[in-house]
C-alpha cells in the first residue's frame, strides 16, 4: 500500500492492519490512545491511533476493545477544521473510522525562538478565522472525557453551563472533588472582554505542541470549538509553560492584541483542562482547581 492507494481506499485500512499487511512500530504518546508509526510501501511514515486493546492489538479470543462512540471522528473533525483556517501546521486526517485515526507524521526538533514567534503569530491567525457561535455544531471530548459543545452567544454562561458546571459533576463523582469543594467553584465569578467566538484548540497544554523540523510547530489533540481566544493562551502555561512562551505571546500579540488584564484570568480559563485532570488522575489536582476557583469569588 502507498500513499495514493490509501487516500483513494482509507476503508481498507482495518483490513491490512488486522492482516499485519503494514510495518507498525509502538511510539510513545499520550495516555489514552495507542500510538504507533506505520511504514507504506512507499516509504511513507504516518501516525497511527488505536483504542487499547482494539484492532491493532494482538490477537486475543474476545472481541476488541471498543474506542467511546464517534472518538476518533471527533479528534479528525477538529484537526480538519483547525487546518481549513490556516495559520498553525495541523497534521493532515489521511484515515478516521470507529476504530482509528491515521494521519500525517511530524519529525521532532527542538523548539527554538524562532518557531515560537512562528507559533504565536500562527495561533493568533487562527484565532481570527473565528466562528459563528461559542460551542460546536456536534459534540466532542475533551480528553476521554464527553464535550458538551451545545452553541451559546454569552461565553461566561457558556463556560459555566457547558465546561466547568459538567466537569465539576464529573470531578465529584469519580471522588476526586467533595461536594463542598463543587459548591465553591459554583459559586465563582466569571468575567473576560466581550468578544466574538474564535476557532480555538480547546486542549492546548504545551504537550499539544510538537515542534516540527524547519521552526515550524504543529498542533495536535485538539478539543476544537468556538470559544474564547484567552482560553489557549492561558493552558499554554499549564505544567511548566510552553518553551520561549514570552516569544510566544509577543508574537501573538503583534497579530492580534491581548485585553488588559488578560494574565489576571488566566487560572479561569485553566480550571476546565484542571478538572479534567481531576476527574482522570484524581484528588491530587484538588488543590490545584481551588486555589484557581478561589481567585474569581
Amino acid at each position: 500500500m502507498d500513499l495514493p492507494y490509501l487516500r483513494a481506499n482509507p476503508h481498507l485500512l482495518p483490513t491490512f492492519l488486522a492482516h499485519q499487511r503494514l510495518r507498525t512500530t509502538p511510539v510513545g504518546g499520550g495516555s489514552i490512545a495507542v500510538a504507533e508509526r506505520v511504514g507504506l510501501d512507499d516509504g511513507t511514515q504516518l501516525f497511527l491511533k488505536t483504542w487499547p486493546g482494539g484492532i491493532s492489538a494482538a490477537p486475543t479470543d474476545g472481541a476488541p476493545a471498543a474506542a467511546p462512540p464517534g472518538f476518533f471522528a471527533a479528534e479528525a473533525r477538529g484537526l480538519r477544521w483547525l487546518r481549513e483556517a490556516g495559520g498553525v501546521a495541523i497534521p493532515e486526517v489521511y484515515a478516521v473510522s470507529d476504530d482509528l485515526l491515521l494521519m500525517e507524521w511530524v519529525d521532532h526538533a527542538e523548539p527554538s525562538p524562532a518557531a515560537a514567534e512562528r507559533f504565536g503569530a500562527g495561533l493568533a491567525r487562527l484565532h481570527n478565522a473565528g466562528v459563528a457561535e461559542f460551542g460546536a455544531p456536534v459534540d466532542g471530548y475533551f480528553g476521554s472525557l464527553p464535550q458538551d459543545n451545545t452553541p451559546g452567544h454569552d461565553w461566561p454562561t457558556w463556560f459555566r453551563e457547558r465546561r466547568i458546571l459538567p466537569l465539576l459533576r464529573l470531578a465529584v463523582d469519580a471522588g476526586a472533588l467533595d461536594p463542598a469543594d463543587a459548591t465553591a467553584v459554583e459559586s465563582i465569578h466569571l468575567e473576560a472582554p466581550a468578544e466574538p467566538p474564535s476557532r480555538i484548540h480547546g486542549d492546548l497544554w504545551p504537550g499539544n505542541i510538537l515542534w516540527g523540523p524547519s521552526d515550524t510547530p504543529w498542533l495536535i489533540d485538539p478539543a476544537a470549538h468556538g470559544g474564547h481566544r484567552e482560553t489557549d493562551l492561558a493552558t499554554l502555561f499549564l505544567f511548566g509553560g510552553a518553551p520561549h512562551l514570552s516569544r510566544i505571546i509577543a508574537a501573538y500579540n503583534e497579530i492580534h492584541q491581548l485585553e488588559a488584564g488578560w494574565q489576571e484570568r488566566i487560572p479561569l480559563h485553566q480550571l476546565p483542562l484542571l478538572l479534567v485532570h481531576a476527574v482522570l488522575f484524581g484528588r491530587s489536582y484538588r488543590a490545584a482547581v481551588l486555589d484557581a476557583a478561589a481567585r474569581y469569588r
